[in-house]
C-alpha cells in the first residue's frame, strides 16, 4: 500500500506540475498573440483614420458621422450586423470584432458625441463580456481635444499617435481593459484549460492504475522472499526463491538463494563434524573399554605393556580432545591473538631447530631459502605463527616416505612475504586437494590413528592464516608430495 501511495503521490505531483506549466505557457502564449493581433488591428484603424483625414482635410466630417466612424473601427461587417446593408461583403479580418447591434443604433440615434457609449463604460469592469478592442478605441485630434472619445478616460489611456508627414494630427487613446477582449477567447482557453484537465486526471488515473500493478510487481518477490528469509531462521536450509529477470530483484534472489545454499551446506558440515567428532572420540575409547575389558576378564595380564597401550591410547585421545578444542576456538574467534610486529622467518627457523632431530630420525631431508626475506617484518602473534609452522612441520613428519625431503622457502613479494612447504611423496590427488583443510580430513583411506592425526592439524592451520589476513593454497609439490603456500601481508619498515 505504502509503495502504491508514494508511486501515485509522485505521479500526481508530476503531473499537477505539468499541468500548471502548460496552462501557463497556453495562457502566455496566446495572449502575446492577440496583443500582437490587437496591435496589427489598432495599426490598421490608425491607416484608415489618416486615409479619411487626407480626404476630408480634417477631422470635422468624420466628427459629423457616426456611421463613418463605426465603418472605420469594425470594417463593412458593420453593414450586416448594424445597418443590415447585404450588398456589403463579410470582412476576413474583422469578423471577431462585432459591436453590440442595439447599442450601435442607440449610439447613432443619440445625440450624444460620447464614445464609447455610457453601457460599454460599465460594460468594462465586467471580466464575462468582456468589451471589443474597437468599442475601446477613441479618436482626439492634435490639440487632445475629442473627436470620438471621453476627455475623462483619457488620461488612464494608452495613446498611438497618428501622423502626417511627420506631423502629428491626433491620436488614438486605448482604454484599458482584459488581455482578451473577445468572448471566443475566453471560450477556447476555458475549453484548453478544460481539456487539459481532463488530460490530466486520466493521466492520474491511468498511473493509479499502472501503479497498482508495479506495485503489487514489486511487493510479490518482496514477500516470497520475506517468507523465504523466515524459513531459513526457521532452519529450512532447502528452501529457494524462483529468479524471475535479471533486475535488481532478481539479483536479490540470486543472493538469497546462494545464502541459502551455504547455509544448507554449513548444516551439512555441521551434522558431518558431528558425526566425524562422535566417530573419532568413539573409536579410541572403544579400544580403550575393550583393552579395560580384557584386563578385567583376565584375558589380557596387567603388565607393562598393557599399561603403555592403555597410556598411548589414553595421550592419542587427549591429543585429539585438544586439537578439537583448539579448531572450535579457532572458528569461533575465540583464540586470543596477541598480534606484535616480529620475524617470521626467525620464528620458522626456531621451530625447524627445534624438529630437526625427529627429521633426521625419520630419515627426511629438510632444505631451507630463506635468504631472499631474512629481514621480512609482519604483524603476528608470535606463539599462534609457530603453532602453525609446527602443525604443517609435523604433517609432513606424519605422511612423507623414509628418504624424502621437505624444502621450504621464504620470498618477498610486492607487499607480502610467501612462504612456501614442499615435500616429496605420497603426492595428493586432484579430488582431494580442495579437502585438504576441512576438519577431520585424511587423505588416507584406511583413516590409520597410527599413522597420522585426526585430520585437524591443517585446519587449525587456515585459521591461524586467515586470523592474520592471509592465504594458504594447497598444490601438487615439485618433488611429488604436497605444496603449501602461505601468503602473508607485510608491515612498512623504516629503511
Amino acid at each position: 500500500t505504502k509503495l502504491f501511495l508514494v508511486f501515485l503521490a509522485t505521479t500526481t505531483v508530476v503531473v499537477i506540475s505539468m499541468l500548471l506549466i502548460t496552462r501557463w505557457s497556453i495562457e502566455h502564449g496566446f495572449v502575446q498573440y492577440v496583443e500582437k493581433r490587437q496591435a496589427s488591428e489598432i495599426s490598421r484603424i490608425s491607416d484608415r483614420l489618416l486615409d479619411t483625414y487626407l480626404e476630408d482635410g480634417g477631422w470635422q466630417a468624420l466628427a459629423a458621422d457616426k456611421r463613418r466612424w463605426l465603418l472605420i473601427l469594425f470594417g463593412r461587417d458593420v453593414n450586416q450586423t448594424v445597418f443590415r446593408q447585404p450588398e456589403w461583403r463579410e470582412s476576413e479580418h474583422m469578423h471577431h470584432m462585432m459591436p453590440p447591434r442595439r447599442r450601435m443604433l442607440r449610439f447613432l440615434s443619440d445625440n450624444s458625441p460620447d464614445w464609447p457609449p455610457d453601457r460599454s463604460i460599465r460594460q468594462l469592469e465586467r471580466v464575462d463580456r468582456p468589451l471589443p478592442l474597437a468599442m475601446r478605441l477613441m479618436l482626439f485630434d492634435a490639440d487632445s481635444r475629442p473627436v470620438f472619445g471621453r476627455q475623462d478616460m483619457l488620461q488612464k489611456s494608452q495613446q498611438f499617435p497618428l501622423e502626417l508627414n511627420d506631423s502629428k494630427v491626433g491620436f488614438l487613446a486605448l482604454i484599458p481593459g482584459p488581455s482578451l477582449t473577445e468572448t471566443g477567447e475566453i471560450h477556447f482557453l476555458e475549453q484548453q484549460h478544460s481539456v487539459l484537465l481532463w488530460i490530466a486526471l486520466g493521466i492520474v488515473l491511468f498511473s493509479a492504475f499502472i501503479s497498482m500493478l508495479l506495485a503489487k510487481r514489486l511487493v510479490k518477490p518482496v514477500s516470497a522472499f520475506r517468507t523465504a528469509t523466515n524459513k531459513l531462521a526457521g532452519g529450512q536450509y532447502a528452501t529457494r526463491v524462483n529468479v524471475e529477470g535479471q533486475d535488481e530483484l532478481g539479483q536479490l534472489a540470486t543472493d538469497i538463494n546462494a545464502l541459502a545454499q551455504s547455509l544448507q551446506a554449513h548444516e551439512q558440515s555441521r551434522q558431518q563434524w558431528v558425526a566425524d567428532i562422535a566417530h573419532e572420540l568413539r573409536t579410541p575409547l572403544t579400544v580403550i573399554r575393550g583393552e579395560l575389558e580384557a584386563l578385567q576378564d583376565g584375558v589380557r595380564a596387567l603388565d607393562s605393556k598393557a599399561v603403555e597401550s592403555l597410556l598411548a591410547d589414553t595421550l592419542r585421545l587427549g591429543r585429539l580432545v585438544d586439537d578439537l578444542y583448539q579448531l572450535s576456538m579457532t572458528d569461533s574467534g575465540a583464540l586470543s591473538y596477541r598480534k606484535e610486529r616480529c620475524m617470521p622467518v626467525a620464528i620458522l627457523k626456531d621451530d625447524i631447530d627445534s624438529l630437526a632431530d625427529r627429521f633426521d630420525t625419520a630419515g627426511i631431508e629438510l632444505t631451507t631459502d630463506f635468504d631472499k626475506a631474512l629481514d621480512v617484518v609482519m604483524q603476528a602473534d608470535i606463539q599462534r605463527l609457530s603453532q602453525m609452522y609446527r602443525n604443517i612441520l609435523q604433517n609432513t613428519l606424519r605422511y612423507t616416505d623414509t628418504g624424502g625431503q621437505l624444502v621450504i622457502q621464504v620470498r618477498e613479494d610486492d607487499q607480502d612475504v610467501v612462504i612456501d612447504f614442499q615435500d616429496s611423496n605420497p603426492g595428493v590427488k586432484g579430488q582431494d586437494m580442495s579437502k585438504l583443510f576441512d576438519r577431520l580430513y585424511r587423505v588416507e583411506m584406511s583413516r590409520n590413528r597410527e599413522l597420522g592425526g585426526a585430520g585437524l592439524g591443517l585446519a587449525i592451520v587456515k585459521n591461524i592464516v586467515v586470523a592474520h589476513n592471509g592465504e594458504i593454497n594447497a598444490l601438487e609439490s615439485p618433488f611429488g608430495g604436497l605444496w603449501l603456500q602461505i601468503r602473508f601481508p607485510l608491515v612498512e619498515t623504516d629503511k
